[in-house]
């Protein structure tokens, strides 16, 4: 464990020009008296890891050091060519740039890793969009993508709302990342000016044109240190899944409607359920059949309707009304199309004599 930590320790210190102790201690893990012996060990090696006293002192490497990679091991260099997302890169138009450096990496490794690659390639592979989704790559994310990997801002033309509220948008924008979420692409940016982060689907995006220089408003922006993508995405994906559950259904589920509950509803709203759930453990069941009642968030009653017919007699819709009576008259018409027989074959559905059997 030590080893690896010492060569992470290197690393991090390879790729910046410095670092504090509580930095170093931070991304490894450990004290910064751990640090400090680990910095003493280093040095007593031959790696040249120099300290700088004070309080703006750190840690940093002197003479141009760099270590070589081909200290890493099998596993390591198969995960590493997995990083990278080929349909993605090719979409952003940086597949040239990524097999380049694939390249080069290959030429660094060990003779007996450069198959790291094909290995890696034979056995695992991303497949992005959903099922029964064409994938389209928007035509104007090349251009996204170099704005965010350039940090530059740029003016864009945006589709916003929907329907015949749809209308064209302009803003100046500082892109700072993007996100491929079941097929579709979307940017994390902040309007220039401003310090709330918004969201923008790239297929929205009619023009995009990078900010001129201009003396007085630089084209390149100074990037928020403090800004984390994966982070920021998430904590946005589940405000945006709770927003739109706007309307409340109340159910009774029998204990197999609660097992399937998490396979129609939003995955939000049988949390939510389950949070309800746990929290009144033994007020429901009261018929003996071990029924519950509970409160589900809903995006309306529409889409309750066809996510809740999927539980079918599983599931008693008692709130909003006319949800119930939308279900009960499902029901009546269900009761006609099944109780009058085995249809005809010839002639649909319908009354008539059930077919004969062979044997």
């Amino acid at each position: 464990m030590r080893a690896a930590r010492l060569i992470k320790m290197v690393l991090l210190l390879q790729s910046r020009p410095s670092m504090t102790a509580a930095e170093l201690a931070r991304e490894l893990e450990v004290s910064e008296r751990t640090v400090t012996r680990d910095a003493q060990a280093l040095s007593e090696a031959g790696v040249p890891v120099y300290a700088d006293r004070g309080r703006a002192g750190g840690y940093r490497l002197v003479g141009g050091y760099r270590t070589r990679l081909t200290g890493l091991a099998r596993g390591e260099a198969e995960a590493l060519f997995l990083s990278g997302v080929p349909g993605a890169l090719r979409e952003m138009g940086l597949e040239d740039a990524a097999s380049a450096a694939r390249l080069k990496v290959s030429a660094a490794l060990l003779p007996s890793l450069r198959d790291a690659s094909r290995t890696a390639a034979q056995r695992f592979h991303l497949d992005a969009p959903g099922w029964f989704r064409e994938p389209v790559t928007p035509e104007l994310l090349p251009a996204v993508a170099d704005a965010v990997w350039d940090d530059h801002r740029v003016t864009a033309r945006y589709l916003r709302g929907e329907g015949e509220h749809r209308r064209e948008v302009v803003r100046e924008l500082e892109p700072y990342g993007l996100v491929l979420k079941a097929g579709v692409w979307y940017l994390c940016a902040r309007v220039s000016g401003h310090e709330a982060f918004r969201v923008y689907r790239v297929d929205r995006f009619t023009a995009v044109e990078p900010v001129g220089p201009d003396p007085a408003h630089p084209a390149r922006f100074e990037r928020d240190r403090e800004f984390e993508l994966p982070a920021f995405w998430e904590e946005r994906a589940e405000q945006f899944a709770r927003s739109i559950l706007r309307t409340e259904v109340v159910v009774r589920l029998s204990p197999e409607g609660v097992r399937a509950l998490p396979h129609s509803v939003e995955p939000s709203a049988a949390a939510a359920a389950r949070e309800a759930l746990a929290g009144a453990a033994g007020e429901f069941g009261g018929d003996g059949g071990g029924w519950v009642t509970v409160t589900l968030p809903v995006e309306s009653e529409e889409v309750a309707h066809t996510q809740l017919t999927a539980l079918g007699p599983e599931v008693e819709v008692l709130a909003p009304a006319s949800l119930r009576e939308r279900f009960a008259a499902q029901a009546v018409r269900l009761a006609l199309l099944y109780g009058r027989g085995a249809p005809d074959t010839d002639t649909g559905p319908g009354p008539g004599p059930a077919p004969e059997r062979s044997g």
